[in-house]
């Protein structure tokens, strides 16, 4: 098996994971940035940032190619590969599986942050790609003029029914509650396109296929119980988020949720792993909280490389 050794592991090369690689190859870390898809994480997914601090306005992707710019030009490498399981060695130092080869370094920062939650409902499943999607700004164009369903209440489902609303003749923002979860000028902005209709009180019971592809969604309301039909060419879900820690579950440092537990300074329990981003136990998770902890966690992965390790 092929092995490459550096200083620095950063395992996802989402905002977090680019902000440490910034700053822990400025500090002359040996650094690898391991990322199995395309760089950004889920600002790859976003139509439009407008709370970054500096841009009042900016694409996910083209935010997102900018950090791997920059974290390239620090110095920072960028490895492709899908992490199967880290391991603490007998020496003190980290194995990273990628399966076909091996990543070892003195420290490691997990910044491989969150995956969007299905809803588990039949049809769900077999229509995902064949009219169910996870990403509006990805599929959204194959639906330009027809009607769609976005599921969910927070800021990322009604984002993106605004973003398909440009597209589309009909979108529908089908919500279990009878309130937003939303920013309130998210909100505000979603009532006030003619084209978006919300379906209140609402869940999805199942997805019914037609001709090979998605046809409609039986709903039932959560007040009355009764059961409905709604006809639509696409599905967006959006109703939460799951960590990505498969790869750190034997390392024993994530909570009953999956999240990794970190302290202020991003370090986890175990000398020498540490965190940042959305994967983390904490409250906000947004582009500029995971550059924060990203750049604190290549401070901390720094001091530790530097004194702890070379003092022992």
């Amino acid at each position: 098996m092929e092995k490459q050794i550096y200083d620095l592991a950063i395992i996802g090369a989402g905002p977090a994971g680019l902000t440490a690689g910034v700053y822990a190859a400025r500090a002359g870390l040996n650094v690898a940035m391991i990322e199995r898809g395309a760089p950004g994480g889920q600002m790859v997914n976003t139509g439009e940032i407008e709370n970054y601090t500096g841009f009042e306005m900016i694409s996910g992707p083209e935010l997102s190619m900018k950090m791997f710019e920059h974290a390239q030009k620090t110095g920072a490498k960028y490895v492709y590969g899908d992490v199967q399981d880290v391991t603490v060695l007998e020496n003190g130092t980290h194995s990273i599986n990628l399966g076909q080869k091996e990543v070892e370094a003195k420290a490691v920062i997990v910044a491989t942050g969150t995956v969007h939650r299905p809803l588990n409902v039949p049809g769900e499943k077999e229509l995902s790609g064949r009219g169910i999607s996870f990403c509006a700004i990805c599929d959204g164009a194959f639906f330009k003029g027809r009607k769609v369903a976005v599921i969910g209440g927070g800021d990322s489902a009604v984002e993106e029914a605004i973003y398909l609303a440009g597209l589309c003749e009909k979108v529908y923002i089908v919500h279990r509650r009878d309130e937003l979860r939303a920013q309130k000028i998210l909100q505000n902005r979603a009532f006030a396109i003619d084209n978006i209709e919300m379906v209140w009180d609402t869940v999805v019971e199942s997805f019914e296929e037609a001709s090979g592809k998605l046809g409609s969604i039986k709903t039932k309301s959560v007040k009355t119980g009764d059961v409905s039909s709604l006809e639509v060419d696409g599905a967006f879900i959006y109703v939460g988020l799951d960590p990505i820690t498969n790869m750190v579950k034997g390392l024993g440092i994530t909570d009953a949720r999956g999240y990794i537990e970190v302290n202020p300074h991003m370090e986890t329990k175990l000398p020498g792993v540490f965190a940042a981003g959305d994967v983390t136990n904490k409250e906000l998770r947004q582009v500029v909280t995971a550059t924060n902890d990203g750049a604190i966690a290549a401070q901390t992965a720094y001091k530790y490389i530097e004194t702890t390790l070379k003092s022992s």
